[in-house]
């Protein structure tokens, strides 16, 4: 088995909320959960997602912070990752993100390449999106638009639609 083959792509992303989970301003979202979440369960390259027993992961804090929430994932690769996030429900989700989450100035996405079987922490997520508000995109916490391959070795670009990824 390469290097390469052994690891898989771990992604994080954060979002503030702009009303509580249970409010009218947020009902579409929330109906949108279940289905979106079979989308991905469905996806060609999915290999796990983060989720509580109610499978979603809106109850699971991150920094502690009752109004952010959380969804993490392991890909088998970027490609499968960016052909997930840029189709279909999860694409019409991105397109409304405005209505839903409070804009940030600071990183909310993170990727980083883990050992196949590796199934990341809420902490390991922190200290990825931490790392890479602080230095950048780097190996250990990139992005789609600045992207490592799973070597680490030179930065690889990757092609995001325009509004849609993250602007670090």
């Amino acid at each position: 088995m390469t290097e390469a083959a052994a690891l898989e792509l771990a992604q994080v992303n954060i979002a503030r909320l702009k009303f509580p989970l249970d409010s009218p301003e947020l009902k579409d979202f929330v109906d949108s959960l279940d289905p979106v979440n079979a989308d991905a369960d469905a996806a060609e390259g999915l290999v796990w997602r983060l989720q509580s027993e109610e499978g979603d992961a809106t109850d699971i804090r991150i920094f502690g912070d009752d109004w952010l929430v959380v969804n993490m994932s392991v890909w088998r690769d970027t490609d499968a990752l960016t052909a997930y996030m840029y189709q279909g429900r999860h694409r019409e989700m991105l397109a409304r993100r405005r209505e839903w989450f409070e804009r940030a100035a600071e990183a909310m996405v993170a990727l980083w390449w883990v050992p196949a079987g590796h199934r990341p922490t809420v902490a390991e997520a922190e200290a990825r999106l931490l790392h890479l508000r602080t230095h950048g995109p780097s190996p250990y916490a990139f992005t789609l638009r600045a992207s490592f391959p799973p070597q680490g070795a030179e930065p690889v670009s990757g092609e995001v639609p325009g509004g849609l990824g993250c602007s670090v």
